[in-house]
């Protein structure tokens, strides 16, 4: 009688990605997109992309969620409207905001390198999600003061940036951040999707 054995490895060791895995960063990239026409319009669209983000990181783990996160940045720059305000295209990312939706893949990196350093810890979740949101929002700030030019053409000011792009969603992120916890640490809905 032969063993059976897990098709998640392959004959070198590797990890590999089994259907399964491969249907959760489906359903995680569609989640993102969902998260991203809930939207509020301002300079920077309020929107529940980084909650969906950070769940999907915290459900999947670091790998699985980092996928997810390129994948929806692919289809969104391959002309797929799933980004804020059901649009999409390389433009997208290119203009103001596009640096903010990038900045999504500097936060799954970061919490993936928690995750792998540190465990599987309450701390070390928060820890991760707050450092990764401020990757994301570093680099969604910088990218705004260099791409953004206002109708008089004039250009952004670190305190133009800060006060229309970062401190109006503090708030927010810090709600957002409490949900994404209480959610993607649940043992019930980790022991399903593990």
């Amino acid at each position: 009688m032969t063993k059976k054995t897990d098709n998640s490895t392959n004959a070198q060791g590797k990890k590999s990605l089994r259907t399964l895995d491969i249907a959760y960063i489906g359903a995680s990239v569609a989640l993102i997109a969902i998260c991203s026409w809930i939207s509020i319009p301002t300079t920077i669209p309020f929107t529940l992309q980084t909650f969906a983000v950070m769940l999907t990181v915290l459900l999947l783990g670091g790998m699985r969620g980092t996928i997810a996160i390129t994948v929806y940045i692919l289809l969104g720059a391959a002309g797929v409207p799933v980004f804020s305000g059901f649009s999409g295209g390389i433009a997208k990312l290119l203009g103001p905001t596009g640096g903010y939706i990038i900045g999504f893949l500097g936060t799954s990196l970061v919490m993936w390198a928690f995750e792998k350093f540190l465990g599987k810890k309450i701390w070390v979740y928060i820890a991760a999600i707050v450092t990764g949101l401020i990757v994301c929002y570093a680099f969604g700030t910088t990218w705004f003061i260099k791409v953004y030019t206002a109708d008089d053409g004039s250009k952004a000011t670190l305190a133009m940036a800060l006060s229309s792009c970062v401190i109006p969603y503090l708030i927010p992120e810090v709600i957002k951040v409490i949900l994404a916890l209480t959610i993607g640490t649940n043992k019930a809905i980790h022991s399903v999707i593990q």
